[in-house]
């Protein structure tokens, strides 16, 4: 794998789980008024999961391949497991399975959207 290669599909992921953490480390993350961290879990975690399908699948011109989707998911949900984890040891965080289901759901969705992609583009 190139460098250049890695900069375009796994950079991305990478520098958007460092984002997640961050975030998720924080007691009170910026949010704006009003708006919850449930309701962000499924949009948060529908990037990453398009993120990590077009990363796993390297820039080829075909369709997804069920494995490439099938690993884009698992990948996703691990992240959100290891997400909800690493809550417990956050003062103020607490991790909560149902945020952890909300994860799946957005993984669910942006690996779907990455495979419809490839299937228009193709």
């Amino acid at each position: 794998m190139t460098f250049r290669h890695f900069a375009k599909f796994w950079l991305p992921p990478l520098l958007y789980v460092l984002l997640i953490t961050l975030l998720s480390h924080m007691t009170h993350p910026p949010l704006p008024a009003g708006l919850e961290t449930n309701f962000l879990h499924v949009p948060e975690y529908a990037v990453l999961g398009f993120l990590l399908a077009r990363a796993l699948q390297g820039g080829g011109d075909g369709r997804a391949a069920p494995g490439v989707l099938a690993g884009a998911l698992v990948l996703a949900l691990l992240l959100g497991g290891l997400d909800e984890f690493h809550q417990a040891f956050v003062p103020g965080r607490m991790p909560d399975p149902m945020d952890w289901v909300r994860d799946g759901a957005g993984a669910v969705l942006g690996v779907s959207s990455w495979g419809l992609w490839t299937w228009i583009r193709r």
